[in-house]
């Protein structure tokens, strides 16, 4: 009997656009690979959606909050519903920054400086030795992160994510090189150097061509490439990630050669358009993307 598979996307975070790409990608594999596919863009109601329609499997393609921090993910088990990716558990400890970067720390991954601050606290005086980065704690792609640099008039007029946060994640900035890696199970597939043509990766750089090189597999030496792969590994495994997730790091400039690589976050449910990463490394291994959507849906479970 075929498979009937709910593909969520779109929602109503700050990621709602990224999602539809994703969302419509994905759908378009899983028809490919023989799934019966009812393609939902969310809203609030979506648990009355769901159990009206009795899907088989969920294929969760939403990003940011709600659909990526353990909230829909509440949803789709007390639904008794199978879903990719993470767990509720995983997924709002990943999602949050502060709190997943201690867990981090347990397992030996190197990770930045930082400082949970008000907004009140950030204007006052400085959290942190400049350069740092301001970013929302619980948000992903690095939606309204700013880079405070020494010269900087940090000021609550300025764009920030200080217009929408009343929490923020402060953290030492580390001048080097963006690096990813994306895990599939419990084995990291590749590390891919992000290079931006200016500025640093932020949102327009992820989503919009031409933006960035990506560099695959990364100009790194084995043991170094093999290190980073392991910490990605020992972070999916120590937030109890599943399926497939994507671990950020910023590798040191050094003056005599690479830094220690710091870990910046784990993204549980990384994105799935044309420029994403993860399929781009699995194409990179040999897994097509068709095959790495279904694989996906056959990993879905429930109870995690």
């Amino acid at each position: 009997m075929t498979k009937h598979v709910a593909v969520l996307k779109g929602g109503w975070s700050a990621e709602r656009e990224v999602s539809l790409v994703s969302g419509a990608a994905v759908a378009k594999a899983l028809r490919a690979g023989g799934y019966k596919v009812t393609e939902i863009d969310v809203e609030p109601d979506i648990a009355d959606v769901l159990a009206d329609l009795k899907p088989d499997v969920v294929f969760n393609a939403l990003h940011g909050r709600w659909g990526e921090d353990g909230c829909i993910q509440g949803i789709l088990e007390i639904l008794g519903l199978p879903y990719t990716h993470s767990g509720v558990t995983a997924s709002a400890v990943a999602m949050d920054k502060i709190l997943s970067k201690k867990l981090f720390r347990t397992v030996g991954i190197p990770c930045a400086e930082d400082r949970l601050v008000t907004r009140e606290e950030l204007f006052a005086a400085d959290p942190l030795p400049r350069p740092f980065v301001v970013k929302p704690f619980n948000e992903g792609s690095s939606v309204g992160v700013v880079i405070v640099q020494d010269g900087t008039n940090l000021s609550p007029q300025m764009p920030g994510p200080w217009q929408s946060c009343e929490r923020l994640m402060v953290e030492q900035y580390i001048a080097g090189r963006e690096l990813t890696v994306s895990v599939m199970g419990a084995q990291a597939l590749a590390v891919t150097e992000l290079r931006p043509h200016e500025g640093f990766y932020d949102y327009d750089a992820k989503y919009k061509e031409g933006k960035t090189d990506h560099l695959l597999p990364a100009p790194l030496s084995e043991t170094l490439t093999a290190e980073i792969m392991e910490m990605a590994e020992k972070a999916h495994e120590v937030l109890g990630c599943r399926g497939v997730s994507r671990a950020d790091f910023r590798l040191e400039d050094k003056p005599d050669g690479d830094g220690v690589p710091h870990i910046l976050e784990v993204n549980t449910q990384p994105g799935m358009t044309p420029l994403s990463l993860v399929p781009e490394q699995a194409a990179h291994v040999g897994i097509g993307f068709e095959e790495l959507v279904c694989w996906m849906v056959e990993d879905a479970s429930c109870h995690r």
